[in-house]
């Protein structure tokens, strides 16, 4: 690869007009601010290092974002003893690198994707929680993404997978700072759950005809139809959907050929990312384990419906990684791979996935929903492995990416951006991250707060502090035993971080959620779904 650009100061002071941050990271940064210039200093010496040995071009990023697995399910033979799921890949893959312990993530899908793409709280954008079918919403033209942030700083740019940022046209991946895409406009409940299969696997209930008699059902619009599936465009265009007629049924089979292709796809992409001089970001945010209909013979020990298609995934990982070392891009590549938030807990037992150490899953702010697996990758950087404790949560990700690709200067002045750069934490290890505080929101409503090893539910209204549920994570990963002994004393001081987040939302306000027509920008829009659109839109 040719040199792209040599690095610029990257340490948030050392640019025209400093990021803005929350109000607790300038608590921290009172504190340490000296020390952590000193350390920025230290760090842009080693990056310059890095790229000056790949001719000054920043690394190569691979991200992995699978859906819906909670902590200790993955990157360990002992959890898959317990549980009956091999993941030898994804094992081997963590031992090769770093694992982070302690990543906190949003407690759905949609929430915890915008962070990343953003580094900012999903409330800050306007995405509030996970939808289903037509909304005429996703994530504005206004957000900054990282793909455009990195875009700037000379990269190509692909996403493959699972997007469901929303059903408008400035919220596709290819107008999001995407040079090309394949995606679905919406998520697994459409592809995998609203399905004839999933109906008689007793999964999804009462959404297919077949299931009941309709004797006296009068609104034929009352289920969702007309639902666009899968779509692929490129960066400035319309995009396309795949693989479906006017008229034609999604089945299990098509939610399982969608997964294959996609499969292929990012193993296309990556030939051609690395074949071409400038380096690259390549997002692969798969479908699978999501999946609600058995297969006719389990691959686990396990069987679950999560858990085949969990193991299934492992594998292709596996595959996916292969490929990299054949394109000789490894040793110049970050990747990462995480959980989104915790398992689907609805189907627990059923799914063959459990909550494992911490208590609760997708939706809830405890910590089975908001921690999940993470492990990153950098040949010859960071220390194979190895294992940090340090608080993570997944806007970080934005910032730090951003300053390893030598992108700072272009993460917008104008807003809060809640993501930390972790890159201290990533090159010289455990005991750097610059954050050991979380905020836990479920929607619009902030539900807990972390900070160190304690967390705090937030209290009901009239309810003080001193009298609200806190608990030591350390002592008591399941969030059950609250303790009147850490509350009295940490009351005050976590009804303090909310006040100086709160101060910091009514000094920058939270940006509105994009709102327009759904599936404009698509070609060839079949019959039925113009129908819904103009049915959806009737009404508004």
């Amino acid at each position: 690869m040719a040199a792209v650009c040599a690095l610029s100061a990257t340490s948030g002071t050392a640019q025209d007009g400093e990021i803005i941050r929350d109000g607790e990271y300038r608590y921290l940064e009172a504190q340490f601010g000296d020390e952590w210039a000193e350390q920025d200093t230290r760090i842009d010496g080693r990056l310059n290092e890095i790229w000056d040995a790949n001719v000054g071009t920043p690394p190569n990023i691979l991200y992995i974002l699978i859906d819906d697995v909670s902590f200790g399910q993955m990157g360990s033979r002992r959890p898959n003893y317990v549980t009956g799921i091999d993941t030898p890949n994804i094992n081997q893959f963590a031992q090769d690198g770093l694992s982070l312990m302690r990543m906190y993530t949003e407690p759905s899908c949609t929430p915890t994707r915008t962070a990343f793409l953003t580094g900012r709280h999903p409330i800050r954008a306007g995405v509030e929680e996970v939808k289903v079918a037509l909304v005429g919403e996703g994530l504005s033209a206004e957000e900054v993404t990282l793909p455009e942030v990195l875009k700037q700083a000379g990269y190509n740019t692909a996403h493959v997978g699972k997007w469901h940022q929303g059903d408008i046209e400035e919220a596709y991946p290819n107008n999001q700072g995407f040079d090309w895409a394949a995606f679905p406009l919406h998520q697994q409940v459409q592809l995998s759950l609203m399905t004839r299969e999933a109906k008689d696997a007793n999964n999804m209930l009462g959404y297919h005809l077949s299931g009941q008699s309709n004797q006296f059902g009068l609104d034929q619009r009352f289920r969702p139809y007309g639902l666009v599936t899968g779509v692929e465009g490129e960066a400035g265009g319309m995009v396309r959907e795949v693989d479906m007629e006017p008229g034609e049924e999604w089945t299990q089979a098509k939610y399982e050929e969608m997964n294959e292709r996609y499969q292929r796809q990012i193993l296309e992409q990556l030939d051609r990312l690395a074949g071409e001089e400038e380096p690259f970001f390549l997002q692969y945010w798969p479908l699978y384990p999501l999946n609600f209909a058995y297969p006719d013979q389990a691959i686990s020990r396990n069987g679950g419906f999560h858990a085949d298609k969990l193991q299934l995934l492992d594998e292709w990982i596996g595959d996916l990684l292969a490929r990299l070392e054949e394109t000789g891009e490894a040793d110049n590549a970050i990747v990462m791979l995480m959980a989104d938030n915790g398992l689907m807990y609805h189907y627990e037992g059923t799914s063959g996935l459990n909550q494992l150490i911490y208590r609760g899953g997708k939706t809830q702010h405890l910590e089975g929903g908001v921690r999940t697996d993470a492990f990153i990758r950098w040949p010859g950087v960071i220390e194979p492995d190895s294992a940090v404790g340090d608080i993570v949560h997944v806007s970080d990700l934005f910032t730090t990416f951003a300053r390893i690709g030598n992108a700072m200067d272009f993460i917008p002045k104008d807003r809060v951006i809640d993501g930390l750069d972790q890159t201290p934490l990533l090159l010289e290890g455990e005991g750097n991250s610059r954050r050991d505080y979380v905020y836990v929101y479920e929607g619009t409503v902030l539900r807990s707060v972390v900070k160190q090893e304690f967390k705090m539910h937030l209290p009901a209204p009239g309810v003080p502090g001193a009298a609200a549920p806190v608990y030591n994570i350390l002592r008591d990963p399941r969030e059950e035993h609250s303790q009147i002994g850490n509350a009295l004393w940490s009351g005050a001081s976590f009804q303090d971080m909310v006040k100086r987040h709160q101060k910091m939302i009514a000094k920058y306000p939270h940006l509105p959620l994009g709102k327009g027509v759904p599936y404009e920008g698509i070609e060839n829009l079949r019959p039925e779904s113009e129908l819904a659109r103009e049915v959806f839109s009737s009404w508004q």
